[in-house]
């Protein structure tokens, strides 16, 4: 996970050169032909330019200009060797498309060389597929015949399916907007955590949610270190010990499935959150402290908070360990054939 990276829209012309050469004439292996580089680098100037900052310096950028009245092309990203495969050009591209978005576009394309060709755009093409891009046409000779241009398009407006909102999912520790969060989609997001299955439907989680502005204050001022501050809504999560045969109880299962649901209901409208649990369960116990400002009673154990709200930031993913030390398939550390 990249810490302390943010997105940033740039307008100054200058900036926008600054960052794209910095970001580019490191890239030899997607930029190496000096021409088009520069060209890239000139173009960036006008286009709609979203950069990828940490401490102040550049780890990426995307660029897009419109091709049409509802059309608008992702004409490059750069994002710095070190700071790939971290989840940088994801956070680019998710900024990207709410802009796009709010600006009244309808289908977004790009265009790269076509897989089977070099190792590198093999990755990007994989990069696009993965952000909901779908394969229109292949131009054998729009570049060059060692270049064929692929290119690929997207509905704006086309709802992501279930696997695309888990994998655009990440925890949200940044700062957030003061704007409310409706009673209609916490009500939303609380019936979606109390969906989830439950052992023997037990049924032993429950929750409460809280956008009292003063109520709010109190439960924030007992979370020490602080976290989600300037969240505008939270969600407390309550767990009873309820056997569901012999001396098995499956309280933890239950509320973990239930957060799960809240965090994808809560990405599914547009909201970032984060699951805060060991944080106000330690030894100082503030989840304690919290259910006692609720009038929780005693049978219930308060035992996470998540904060509700629209982030100022966009959410960096954690870094994941590669797809084969995880999963295997008819054995463990059995690779597919």
């Amino acid at each position: 996970m990249m810490e302390n990276m943010t997105i940033q829209m740039i307008s100054d012309k200058d900036q926008k050169e600054y960052i794209a050469r910095t970001v580019l004439e490191a890239l030899t292996d997607w930029f190496g032909v000096t021409e088009s580089r520069e060209e890239y680098i000139r173009l960036s100037r006008d286009w709609s330019f979203f950069a990828a900052m940490v401490q102040e310096k550049p780890a990426g950028f995307l660029c897009l200009k419109e091709t049409g009245p509802k059309t608008t092309e992702l004409a490059v990203i750069g994002v710095l060797k070190d700071c790939q495969r971290r989840g940088t050009g994801r956070a680019l591209f998710q900024a990207a498309r709410e802009y796009a978005v709010k600006a009244g576009y309808e289908f977004m394309q790009v265009k790269t060389v076509q897989s089977g060709w070099y190792e590198e755009y093999d990755a990007t093409n994989q990069f696009y597929q993965s952000l909901g891009f779908q394969e229109l046409e292949v131009f054998p000779t729009y570049w060059d015949e060692k270049n064929p241009c692929q290119i690929y398009i997207m509905s704006l407006h086309q709802q992501p399916s279930l696997t695309d909102l888990i994998m655009s999912r990440h925890s949200y520790r940044g700062k957030y907007k003061a704007d409310k969060v409706p009673r209609k989609d916490l009500k939303t997001i609380m019936e979606a955590g109390l969906a989830a299955p439950s052992g023997c439907n037990k049924q032993t989680t429950s929750l409460i949610a809280v956008d009292d502005p003063q109520l709010l204050a109190k439960i924030k001022a007992v979370i020490d270190p602080p976290v989600a501050e300037t969240a505008p809504a939270m969600i407390c999560v309550l767990s009873q010990k309820i056997i569901a045969y012999r001396d098995r109880c499956f309280a933890v299962q239950d509320y973990s499935a239930a957060i799960e649901n809240i965090l994808l209901a809560v990405q599914d409208l547009g909201y970032q959150s984060c699951w805060y649990e060991g944080h106000i369960t330690d030894d100082d116990r503030i989840n304690e402290k919290i259910a006692s400002i609720l009038n929780v009673p005693e049978e219930y154990e308060l035992v996470c908070v998540l904060p509700i709200g629209i982030g100022e930031t966009v959410p960096v993913p954690a870094k994941k360990k590669p797809f084969t030390e995880r999963a295997w398939i008819n054995g463990f550390n059995k690779q597919s054939e």
